[in-house]
């Protein structure tokens, strides 16, 4: 009991800890769909991923772009500019900007529920792709599953990281292999209705789950008056 408490007082620091990020942080990026929003904020440490998701946000380059992409307890994924106008039940996943990110893969950002991260080819160099992203859904795993992953991609997985897979999910087999710059803060919910949706057999929602807008919000500016 005790250790299921202090867990649970673990988890609740964390969401309090994304929160007070959210309130001060310039990094936050809002997907709207027609399921609610889902909120996200960029990572310091991965400052070239950070910065071109900035970038095209505020261009509106993801407006009207599809997650085309949904596997139950994997991801979600989108950014494929070629999604804006294509045909139902067209094939999707080639699109992009032209070039790649280089990889800004650490042993702190891992994949967890909800992660933010970059998608990309099969590159020797683990480069990013310029636009196409995915967020989190993954399933929870067990001490032995993770050893044995841990035995696989050489990665050690801290007593933190271990907690997080096991309590509340993610996707630990790609720990290493993606860069992750980003964390879902608010509307995890919306992406749960996103990855459920019945999809073909490539995987793209059979109805099209659009992202209406992509954007940074504004700082709310104090009004200072005199009375």
């Amino acid at each position: 009991m005790k250790k299921l408490l202090l867990t649970l007082f673990s988890l609740c620091l964390l969401t309090a800890a994304w929160a007070g990020k959210n309130k001060a942080n310039p990094n936050t990026v809002v997907i709207e769909t027609e399921y609610g929003n889902i909120t996200m904020v960029l990572f310091d440490n991965t400052p070239k991923h950070r910065d071109n998701f900035i970038k095209l946000a505020n261009e509106g380059f993801f407006d009207s772009t599809l997650f085309h992409r949904v596997i139950p307890q994997f991801m979600i994924q989108g950014g494929d500019p070629d999604s804006k106008k294509a045909a139902p039940g067209a094939p999707l996943g080639n699109g992009d900007v032209g070039y790649r990110i280089d990889a800004e893969i650490n042993d702190t950002n891992f994949h967890q529920y909800g992660a933010l991260a970059a998608a990309r080819d099969n590159n020797p160099n683990k480069s990013s792709s310029g636009c196409q992203f995915y967020i989190v859904v993954g399933k929870k795993f067990t001490d032995a599953e993770l050893d044995q992953m841990s035995q696989r991609n050489g990665r050690n997985y801290t007593p933190a990281q271990r907690e997080v897979y096991k309590t509340i999910g993610g996707t630990p087999h790609l720990d290493g292999n993606y860069t992750v710059f980003g964390q879902v803060i608010e509307g995890m919910d919306v992406v749960e209705k996103i990855v459920a949706e019945p999809r073909n057999q490539m995987d793209r929602p059979n109805k099209d789950m659009r992202m209406l807008k992509v954007y940074v919000p504004k700082k709310k500016k104090k009004f200072l008056g005199i009375f």
